[in-house]
């Protein structure tokens, strides 16, 4: 199995889950949603809205594969282009800070535990790109500390089934600035540190992966010199 994760771009959105590239709980006003149920295409509202903000603010996502097939998704977009961000009781975002919308992992991705993968992804990026802190709305209750929305293109959209556990942000590291019994806000400070970890870790990964190589190609090289018998 191969696992990759990398940058949403405007051609890359079949990389996307099914669920994923649907659901627009984040990305419609409530109330818009409910009356325009019969007629609207989600799909279609989804890839708009997806399009808008990577051509006006670029990138807004990470996206995770196995063996080349969609594992699960991060979303993240400033928050006024983010219609249900002001609906919360602990809204509003603060002015410094990329709201995180979406972690969602299909069943492979969250085999391979690539949520926190994802998340790291997105510090990264956000880094490079000179931003201060990343937030996000948690739900608490009806999930397990750990689980992450399962991406099936099944599932209707709900606050539980489209937000993150706050038991999840607060195990990769977000704070709780806004306390709520159900959906407090939450809060990662980025700087050049979340950066640098990023790309040791990176690094450590590629050399791993060519020590790796070079030890199974040396066995190799001693089998093929072995007399035969031996």
């Amino acid at each position: 199995m191969s696992t990759s994760v990398t940058s949403l771009t405007l051609d890359g959105l079949d990389k996307l889950s099914s669920h994923a590239r649907r659901c627009v709980f984040w990305e419609m006003d409530p109330a818009a949603l409910r009356t325009s149920r019969d007629f609207c295409d989600p799909e279609f509202e989804k890839e708009a809205w997806l399009s808008t903000v990577m051509l006006e603010w670029g990138s807004c996502g990470q996206v995770a594969l196995v063996d080349d097939k969609p594992a699960g998704c991060a979303l993240y977009a400033p928050p006024s282009t983010v219609p249900r961000a002001d609906l919360f009781p602990t809204s509003p975002v603060s002015a410094d800070a990329v709201l995180l919308t979406t972690m969602r992992l299909e069943p492979i991705g969250d085999e391979y535990a690539l949520g926190s993968t994802l998340i790291q992804a997105a510090v990264a990026d956000l880094v490079r790109r000179g931003v201060r802190a990343l937030e996000a709305f948690g739900i608490r209750g009806d999930r397990s500390p750990h689980d992450t929305p399962t991406a099936t293109a099944a599932r209707e959209c709900s606050p539980q089934e489209c937000m993150i556990s706050a038991d999840f942000l607060e195990d990769v590291g977000f704070e709780v600035v806004a306390p709520h019994h159900r959906f407090p806000r939450l809060r990662l400070e980025l700087d050049r540190d979340h950066l640098w970890k990023a790309d040791v870790e990176a690094a450590l990964e590629r050399l791993l992966e060519t020590a790796a190589l070079t030890m199974v190609g040396s066995g190799a090289s001693r089998d093929e010199k072995s007399p035969v018998g031996v």
